[in-house]
């Protein structure tokens, strides 16, 4: 099963994303900040990862820099969701590995079209 993790301190973020990813059919893991979002990396290897930007304990941009410079987790597809919207700050998350960047507010149809086309871009 195509495994998705959703990274948010957000409640309500976290809850819609994770209904929404299961209606896709998606195995869902939730992670309410960095440090629980790298144990859940490296036990369920997700192949691809939601992940907000500010965070408490460690944020985004630390742990898209994990991941894509992990042999075992580089290939996972990273799209950043934030409230960050400078071009200064979307250029940082290009530039720690993420594969998209999508500001808050956001539509669900446009993230849910970008999951899919990752799924299928890996062949899974």
């Amino acid at each position: 099963m195509r495994k998705v993790l959703i990274v948010d301190d957000e409640p309500n973020i976290l809850l819609s994303l994770e209904f929404l990813m299961k209606k896709q059919g998606y195995l869902v893991f939730i992670a309410r900040d960095g440090k629980e979002a790298l144990d859940i990396i490296q036990a369920q290897n997700p192949e691809v990862i939601i992940l907000d930007v500010m965070m408490p304990e460690m944020d985004g941009y630390e742990v898209c820099q994990f991941v894509k410079n992990h042999p075992r987790h580089h290939e996972s597809k990273v799209v950043f969701l934030s409230a960050k919207t400078k071009d200064t700050e979307i250029a940082q998350g290009y530039a720690a590995g993420a594969d998209l960047y999508i500001t808050k507010p956001f539509s669900t149809r446009h993230l849910t079209k970008q999951v899919g086309a990752f799924f299928e871009e890996v062949g899974k």
